[in-house]
């Protein structure tokens, strides 16, 4: 009995033993299995954390390629700097110790980043990673971890309670140089994407090339453990590289002289744009006053500064003016070239005295005008005089031989106007060319009577400084359509150490011819007055070189009538004259309207844009190592000056001569 007894024992021990063995399956099988994901994502929050690695913004590279015989060095316009984001695991830092250890990162960081009452908020949420100090340096974060690790330990509380994130923040190594054409990304970044969000400029245009790809990097919580280690999941891939057109030296030129030129002149702004005549490439695109990317938010927050953060050579329009006449003269010629063609007489000869005393039109109200008072000009002279009435006349001959379309065609055609350029930033305008029949928003007919006579001296047409820009570089380039642009290159560097050419305007182009070499010939020659005694624009004279420009002085629409006090004035030119290597323009905005004595009136862009024309275009020929083409051409009073070798001084001395026969 007592042997069954142990026996019945055993079995009830080996039942029980093997129920609490089949509990135990079961509830391994419940854990690991059937909620094995619940509880290895709970382990994974207690001891891994998945930490994004940063990438590199693509950057922008100034062009130093145009020297001849130079090598090409890169120089970053915009680079990304390592940056740090302080953040805290809550849950690991003990309440008491909280506002002690908020008040000591206050005290250890620069004051202007850092609220402490944010900081221990953020250490009081109940969670495992709360950001508590944006875009904090290198040094700063070493200052933060010295004192942080021997506190820590002192206070038994894990080393990486705090700990560091790696970001990358725009810097630029120019200050403002470029402000408005490059812009910058905004502080924050898009909390979905995590990418940054650009304000403007080429950062907008270029922005999904820009972008990058981040990466995961796997960190283990432990005391013992830091989390600056761990396994790279995926790498982080940098985002592509702009290569630019703009040439860092000449941009600084270009800015100091027309920061002089707005000054002198106490006017709104001002700006100047350089580009080569042949590709098109955009050398300096200068602004003043200046947008510094680096204090952007002070630029948007108020009214007043944020229309010194668009490009004005793209987004204001206006009427050219004078500079106008160039485009007015090679129409003329070209319509002589087509009558020819068809055995008919031309319209006019370049040689022909013209009466230009009376400057009544059809359909106008009142006559135009010009500064003097000239009855007879040939082409030469109305180019040198800037005659308004000469160049209408020559329209006049146009509309009655040639029509008003193929006037207003040849206008968008050869020259572009009422067309955008696609130059690779946002907020372009495509300005005015007036449409016969078509209407203004007020009702009236873009295209009246009397519009192809205003248009001759560039009123009743609104362009913009790069689309003029572009039709002075098809006369500079001998004729031919060019199309502006700001990038050579963009390339994307992969972590093999290849470069993919994801863009590539460097490339040979095939290049339509809108204006026969003879047209252009012409008109350049008559252009060569402009700036010699005598000329609108002598300022403008570039010594020892040999140049062609135009200036104008253009009124201002105030409350829907010209101004006689508010202006626009700008100079166009390229040099040198015979193969130019540049074509640049320079607008002052609303310069004073006053006269200075031995200087002359402000308002006029002969006094006020001229003289900024000279020093940034000899600067550049200096820079570029072009060798002077007129040794000679220098002013009165220069021993290097000589009348009879300079360039083009015997024949300004025919013309007056001629002028003073004609005009006497």
């Amino acid at each position: 009995m007592i042997l069954l007894s142990a026996r019945k024992r055993l079995v009830w021990v080996a039942l029980a033993l093997l129920l609490c063995l089949s509990l135990l399956i079961v509830q391994f099988f419940k854990i690991q299995i059937l909620e094995g994901e619940r509880w290895t994502k709970q382990a994974k929050a207690q001891h891994q954390l998945l930490v994004v690695e940063p990438f590199k913004r693509g950057l922008f590279y100034s062009n130093t390629s145009m020297k001849l015989g130079h090598p090409e060095m890169p120089q970053a316009l915009v680079v990304d700097v390592p940056k740090f984001h302080l953040f805290a695991d809550p849950v690991n830092v003990p309440e008491p110790l909280r506002k002690e250890v908020a008040s000591q990162i206050s005290k250890l960081c620069d004051p202007s980043k850092v609220d402490e009452g944010h900081i221990l908020q953020a250490l009081s949420r109940k969670s495992r990673s709360r950001k508590l100090l944006p875009w904090l340096s290198k040094e700063e974060m070493e200052t933060l971890l010295k004192w942080w690790y021997p506190y820590a330990k002192s206070h038994k509380i894990p080393r990486n309670a705090l700990f560091f994130i790696q970001d990358y923040q725009r810097s630029y190594p120019f200050g403002k140089l470029l402000g408005q054409v490059l812009h910058t990304v905004r502080p924050d970044k898009d909390p979905k994407t995590r990418q940054a969000i650009p304000t403007g400029g080429l950062e907008l245009t270029f922005n999904s090339l820009l972008q990058g790809k981040e990466g995961r990097r796997m960190l283990l919580r432990s005391p013992r453990h830091s989390m600056e280690s761990g396994k790279i999941l995926s790498p982080p891939e940098d985002g592509a590289d702009v290569y630019l057109t703009i040439n860092h030296y000449l941009q600084a030129v270009a800015e100091e002289e027309v920061a002089k030129a707005v000054q002198a002149a106490n006017a709104t702004s001002g700006w100047a744009i350089m580009m080569e005549p042949h590709t098109g490439e955009i050398w300096a695109l200068a602004q003043y006053p200046w947008f510094e990317p680096m204090d952007c938010a002070s630029y948007f927050n108020d009214p007043k500064k944020q229309e010194h953060t668009k490009v004005k050579a793209l987004t204001d329009p206006y009427e050219p003016g004078s500079t106008m006449k160039p485009m007015t003269v090679a129409i003329a010629l070209k319509a002589n070239a087509e009558l020819k063609k068809q055995g008919k007489k031309p319209l006019f000869s370049p040689l022909e005295k013209i009466a230009t005393a009376s400057g009544v039109f059809p359909g106008r109200s009142k006559p135009i005008r010009d500064v003097g008072h000239y009855s007879y000009l040939n082409m030469d002279m109305g180019m040198q005089k800037s005659s308004n009435i000469y160049m209408a006349r020559l329209v006049q001959r146009i509309e009655e031989t040639m029509g008003v379309k193929w006037f207003r065609d040849a206008l968008q055609e050869i020259w572009g106007f009422g067309v955008k350029t696609g130059i690779e930033l946002p907020s372009e305008s495509p300005a005015l060319l007036p449409t016969p029949g078509k209407l203004h928003p007020n009702g009236t007919l873009e295209w009246s009577k009397a519009t192809p006579y205003s248009i001759a001296f560039g009123h009743n047409i609104l362009v913009s400084s790069v689309q003029m820009l572009r039709a002075y570089a098809i006369l500079a380039n001998g004729g031919y359509d060019v199309k502006p642009t700001l990038v050579r290159k963009v390339i994307r560097q992969k972590r093999d150490g290849e470069a993919e050419v994801l863009l590539d305007n460097t490339l040979p182009k095939e290049r339509k011819r809108l204006l026969d070499a003879e047209i252009v010939k012409e008109v350049v020659r008559s252009m060569k007055f402009v700036t010699k005694p005598g000329g609108s624009a002598s300022k403008g004279d570039i010594h020892g070189y040999t140049e062609v420009g135009k200036t104008a002085t253009t009124e201002k629409i105030i409350g829907g009538t010209y101004s006689k006090k508010d202006h626009i004035s700008t100079f166009i030119g390229f040099a040198p004259a015979e193969e130019a290597r540049f074509v640049l323009l320079v607008a002052v905005d609303n310069p004073e309207f006053k006269y200075t004595p031995g200087v002359g009136r402000m308002q006029f862009g002969g006094t006020c844009c001229a003289p900024a024309f000279r020093e940034i275009g000899l600067k550049t020929l200096e820079y570029l190592g072009v060798e002077p083409d007129d040794p000679y051409g220098y002013p009165v009073g220069d021993p290097r000056r000589d009348e009879k070798k300079a360039d083009w001084l015997n024949e300004v001395k025919q013309l007056k001569e001629i002028y003073q026969k004609w005009n006497s």
